[in-house]
């Protein structure tokens, strides 16, 4: 089980917070599309919600680095105009959100998103207010896998002074992706049902438990 009540809650965005699979679906489609590949079917291309876009380019269709940077460039020309909001907050984190938050404690956001849309995202539906950072890949591809995302985060967390020698972290995740994240840091993960994963992929990941709902989540931090 996770530390009741830590000091310090990362929580990852798409999937865990709010279900951003339109727009990103849509994107990786329309990239796909621009540069003549044929895509799978819907299955196939729900596997494709959660991780960084550089290894789905590059492992599942096979990309160069320079046709990877070419679908990128392609799924951000129609993400930030468009597929940024095709988007919605699930159920219950509101609530849970300002509840964690008058608990005290830190809650920070770690994506693989770049932290321009997600800052977007988030200030879109009026979520900032509960968090102290917003951390995310860049834009120029050196950060992007969870675990650098991670490192970043709580670098930027220990500068605010919102993290001390010694607090207790857990990660907020619906994917395996970031439970590994997490772990090389030698934190632990909460793992949400609600977002793109299933029981056996985190569980298989290693999350020290599992959430069905926000509800469920608040009570494990309680």
């Amino acid at each position: 089980m996770p530390p009741a009540t830590p000091d310090v809650l990362l929580l990852d965005l798409d999937g865990t917070l709010t279900d951003a699979a339109p727009g990103i679906l849509n994107c990786i489609r329309f990239a796909l599309d621009s540069m003549g590949v044929e895509h799978p079917d819907d299955a196939a291309m729900r596997t494709f919600l959660g991780p960084p876009l550089v290894p789905t380019f590059r492992d599942h269709f096979g990309m160069s680095p320079a046709d990877v940077d070419t679908a990128i460039a392609l799924y951000r020309e129609r993400y930030h105009d468009v597929g940024l909001f095709e988007n919605e907050v699930y159920d219950g984190i509101p609530d849970l959100l300002a509840i964690l938050d008058q608990r005290g404690l830190t809650l920070a956001v770690a994506t693989s998103k770049p932290t321009y849309s997600a800052t977007r995202i988030i200030e879109h539906f009026d979520l900032a207010q509960y968090l102290a950072f917003i951390g995310g890949s860049d834009l120029e591809g050196i950060r992007h896998d969870k675990a650098a995302v991670i490192a970043h985060t709580l670098a930027e967390l220990s500068l605010l002074g919102r993290l001390s020698d010694g607090a207790s972290i857990i990660m907020v995740g619906d994917r395996e992706h970031d439970v590994h994240g997490a772990r090389a840091h030698g934190i632990e993960t909460i793992g949400v049902l609600w977002g793109y994963g299933d029981a056996d992929e985190l569980q298989g990941a290693g999350a020290v438990a599992l959430a069905a709902t926000p509800d469920e989540l608040g009570l494990l931090l309680a």
